[in-house]
C-alpha cells in the first residue's frame, strides 16, 4: 500500500511537468510566430509592397501546414475514444458548415483590417494600438462567456484605452512624417476594428466549444482553425482578383527593394510563421483555455515595439514611451487577474476534493 501511495503523486507530478512543457512550447510558437509574421508584413510594405489584399491573403494561406496535424489528431482521438470526457458531440453538418463559413469570413475581415493598419502605421504604433485586444476581449467575454468584470480588469480596460488615446492624439511624430494624418487615422481605426474582431472571434470560438460541441478535443480545435482559414484564403483571393491588385504583383516583385526572390520568400514565410503562431494558439486553447491563449498572444504586443526599434529603427518619442508603459501596466493587471482566477479555481477544486474524501470516510 505504501508503494502505491508514493507512486501516484509522482505520476501526477510527471504528467503536470509534461503538460507545462507543452504549454511552454506552444507559448514559444505563438510568440515567435506572431512577432515574426508581424515583422514580415511590415517589411513587405516598407520595401515596396503596396497591396493590402496580398498582405491579407498570406495571413491565412499557410493553412495546409495544419494538414499533418489534422491526420495525427484524428488518429489520436480514435485511439482515446474510450474516454467519454474527450469525445466531442456531433452537431448537424449544416450547422458546422455554416459556422466554418461564418468564422472564415470573420478571419478574412480581420486579416484585411490588420493589413490596412500595418500599411499605414509604424510597427511600434500598430502594436500599441493592438493592445486594445485585451479590452475588447474583456467586453466580449463579459457578454458572451459570462466572465466577471473585476476591478483589475476594469483598470486594464481604462489604462489600455488611455494608451491608445495618447497614440491617436499624437500622430505628428517623427516616424510618421511620410504619412498624411488622414492615413494615420485610417490605420488606427482599422487596427482598432481588427482588435475588436479578434476579440469577438476568440469569444465566439470559446462559445462554440462550450455550447455547440461542449468539449475541446485537439482535432476539433484544429478543424475549427483549418476550414475557416481555407474559407478566409478563398475570400482573400476573391478580393485580390476583384480589386485588380493581382495585376500589380509582377510590378511589385520587380520593384521590391531586395529583389524577386526576397519578395516571394517574404510572402511565403509570412504564411508559414502565421501558421506556427496558429499552432501555438490552438495548443494553448486545448491545454489551458481560449482566454489564456488571448492573454499570451497579447504578450507579443509588448515585444513588438522593442523589435520595431531594432529592426525598423522606429523612433521612440516621449508620448510613445508613456503609452508603452501604460500598455504594460494594463497587460500586467489582466495577467494578475487571470492568476487570481486560476488560484481560486484550484482552491475550489481542492475544497471539493476534501469534501468528497470526508463523505467517503463517513460512509
Amino acid at each position: 500500500m505504501s508503494t502505491t501511495v508514493t507512486q501516484q503523486p509522482q505520476g501526477s507530478t510527471l504528467r503536470e511537468y509534461k503538460r507545462w512543457l507543452r504549454v511552454s512550447l506552444y507559448t514559444i510558437f505563438l510568440l515567435a510566430g506572431q512577432c515574426t509574421a508581424t515583422l514580415l508584413v511590415r517589411f513587405y510594405f516598407d520595401k515596396g509592397g503596396k497591396s493590402k489584399w496580398i498582405a491579407a491573403s498570406v495571413q491565412s494561406a499557410g493553412f495546409p501546414v495544419l494538414i499533418p496535424l489534422l491526420f495525427y489528431s484524428a488518429k489520436n482521438d480514435k485511439s482515446t475514444n474510450h474516454d467519454s470526457s474527450k469525445i466531442e458531440t456531433k452537431p448537424k453538418r449544416s450547422v458546422i458548415l455554416s459556422l466554418y463559413l461564418g468564422f472564415g469570413l470573420v478571419i478574412a475581415a480581420m486579416d484585411l483590417l490588420y493589413a490596412c493598419g500595418l500599411s499605414y502605421l509604424p510597427l511600434s504604433t500598430f502594436a500599441l494600438v493592438c493592445a486594445t485586444q485585451l479590452a475588447f476581449n474583456t467586453v466580449a467575454s463579459y457578454f458572451l462567456n459570462s466572465q466577471k468584470f473585476t476591478a483589475l480588469i476594469f483598470n486594464s480596460v481604462v489604462v489600455l484605452t488611455m494608451s491608445v488615446t495618447l497614440i491617436a492624439l499624437n500622430t505628428e511624430s517623427e516616424d510618421t512624417k511620410n504619412l498624411s494624418k488622414e492615413k494615420q487615422i485610417i490605420g488606427i481605426v482599422c487596427t482598432l476594428a481588427a482588435s475588436a474582431t479578434f476579440a469577438l472571434h476568440h469569444s465566439l470560438l470559446q462559445l462554440y466549444f462550450e455550447k455547440v460541441i461542449k468539449t475541446e478535443t485537439y482535432s476539433a480545435v484544429l478543424r475549427m482553425s483549418f476550414y475557416p482559414m481555407l474559407i478566409a484564403t478563398v475570400g482573400g483571393v476573391v478580393g485580390l482578383f476583384g480589386s485588380g491588385d493581382w495585376r500589380s504583383m509582377g510590378m511589385e516583385m520587380k520593384e521590391f527593394e531586395y529583389g524577386r526572390v526576397s519578395y516571394v520568400m517574404t510572402l511565403v514565410w509570412t504564411s508559414v510563421t502565421w501558421q506556427i503562431a496558429c499552432i501555438g494558439m490552438l495548443g494553448l486553447i486545448f491545454e489551458v483555455s481560449s482566454l489564456f491563449s488571448v492573454v499570451i498572444g497579447n504578450l507579443e504586443l509588448t515585444l513588438t515595439p522593442i523589435l520595431a526599434v531594432i529592426v525598423f529603427h522606429d523612433k521612440i518619442y516621449g508620448v510613445k514611451v508613456i503609452a508603452f508603459l501604460l500598455a504594460i501596466w494594463g497587460f500586467l493587471s489582466y495577467i494578475y487577474q487571470h492568476h487570481l482566477d486560476d488560484q481560486k479555481a484550484k482552491q475550489d477544486k481542492s475544497a471539493a476534493g476534501l469534501q468528497g474524501s470526508k463523505g467517503e470516510g463517513e460512509i
